[in-house]
């Protein structure tokens, strides 16, 4: 019978059925011909959702989108845009950097993207800058959203096995800066070849005057960041915290954000929660359906029988979330492969807080790994280019990701030394 699950599943992904409700008819499907008790889908769907630390998403979520609302993004991007500028590709470079500033806010690749790149790419565009350029460097730098804390998919990985969601946050911030430099790196060999524009020089007041604009996008990701590792609220009472602390910039320090646009956005907020929260209950629903065929021993026998070296077995684990990351949602793929491939990788000695977040980084990835990649997509729509020419384009940044994750996977102490150094 589990093949009728996976076939209905895949089938319903290719004629365009969003993945939550592909998960949810491959589990009904499979359910109704294994006469399996109905009862058991309303059990297995509440079960994944009642979770204490998922309280934490909608939070972040309606803080993301109240910051949005209130012009944080326009003055990220200024901030950005004075500070580096005057450098050869710097509308560029400051398209990474408010990525990797806009993190704090988000925490997803997709949101960060959309974001980032309805402003950024017609701006560079009008700049003289390629549109398959503009689209690959947004779609590329929106990788740093889910690393750098606070990151939703960390969040689901630590409500997923229990792991310190203070660690995770802090396990991805190194390996965030690092990705974000690379493509920093990247973005400005290219800039150089291609005589991409620059800026004149902003004054030292016009930096401090940016600096000021974006501080509270900044302190923001600090105190959520430095509360939960100090110990002085729990993921949850953060994302609570960082709403009013949203609310309060929002309508005394930018003004911007108006008492009349709070009940839309909170609509927005509550239909994203509602959506992300269907995704989290089917795909439980899917996990407990493989957990009780076995399949979860299968692939951790079929992987162990091919390798029990840990190097190769961490290569082979990266092969497949890449693969599975190119046409599966994060979170969905975080969801049902996260635990069965964690068992995995810590019998052979990888530390769970550095295999979290080599899974997260894989996954993000996939987002821009063509044919299929998310960002791909939504970047080649704002910047009206066909997605193969972006996807040529974003090769280079690809391979430096990889090169970055390659490191992350090698190297654990990139991502263990801040949760070992300020948490043990």
């Amino acid at each position: 019978m589990i093949w009728v699950l996976f076939i209905v599943f895949f089938v319903a992904l290719l004629i365009g059925i969003p993945i939550a409700f592909a998960l949810g008819l491959a589990s009904f499907v499979y359910i109704l011909a294994s006469d399996t008790p109905m009862v058991i889908i309303p059990l297995k769907m509440y079960s994944g959702i009642d979770v204490f630390v998922l309280l934490s998403i909608p939070g972040f979520i309606l803080a993301g989108n109240i910051m949005n609302n209130s012009g944080m993004t326009n003055r990220i991007i200024a901030f950005c845009n004075h500070l580096i500028g005057h450098i050869r590709g710097g509308l560029a470079l400051a398209n990474i950097g408010a990525s990797m500033i806009f993190a704090g806010i988000s925490g997803t690749a997709v949101a960060d993207t959309a974001s980032i790149g309805s402003i950024l790419i017609p701006a560079m565009k009008k700049e003289g800058y390629k549109a398959d350029f503009a689209s690959a460097v947004t779609a590329s730098s929106s990788t740093i959203g889910p690393i750098i804390p606070p990151s939703l998919p960390m969040i689901i990985a630590g409500s997923l096995t229990g792991l310190s969601i203070g660690k995770l946050f802090l396990a991805g911030a190194i390996p965030g800066l690092l990705l974000a430099i690379a493509l920093m790196g990247v973005s400005y060999f290219i800039s150089v070849k291609q005589g991409h524009p620059k800026k004149k020089k902003a004054s030292f007041k016009k930096i401090s005057h940016g600096f000021l604009d974006a501080f509270w996008a900044i302190l923001m990701t600090l105190l959520i960041l430095f509360g939960i590792v100090g110990g002085v609220f729990t993921p949850t009472e953060a994302s609570v915290v960082a709403v009013l602390y949203a609310v309060f910039v929002g309508l005394f320090i930018y003004k911007e954000l108006k008492i009349h646009d709070l009940p839309k956005i909170v609509l927005d907020s509550t239909i994203t929660t509602a959506s992300l929260m269907v995704l989290v209950g089917f795909a439980n629903l899917f996990g407990w359906i493989l957990i009780s065929e076995q399949i979860p021993q299968a692939i951790a026998n079929s992987l162990l029988s091919i390798t029990t070296n840990k190097l190769i077995l961490l290569l082979l684990i990266n092969l497949l979330l890449i693969f599975v990351g190119t046409f599966m949602e994060t979170i969905a793929a975080l969801l049902i492969l996260f635990p069965i491939l964690l068992k995995v990788a810590v019998s052979v000695g990888v530390d769970p807080t550095q295999f979290a977040v080599i899974a997260v980084l894989n996954l993000i990835i996939g987002l821009n790994t063509p044919p299929v990649g998310v960002c791909l997509f939504v970047a080649s729509s704002i910047g009206k280019v066909p997605i193969g020419k972006v996807s040529r384009a974003g090769i280079p940044f690809l391979i430096v990701s990889l090169i970055v994750l390659l490191i992350v996977t090698y190297v654990p102490e990139v991502s263990l030394f801040l949760p070992n150094w300020l948490m043990d």
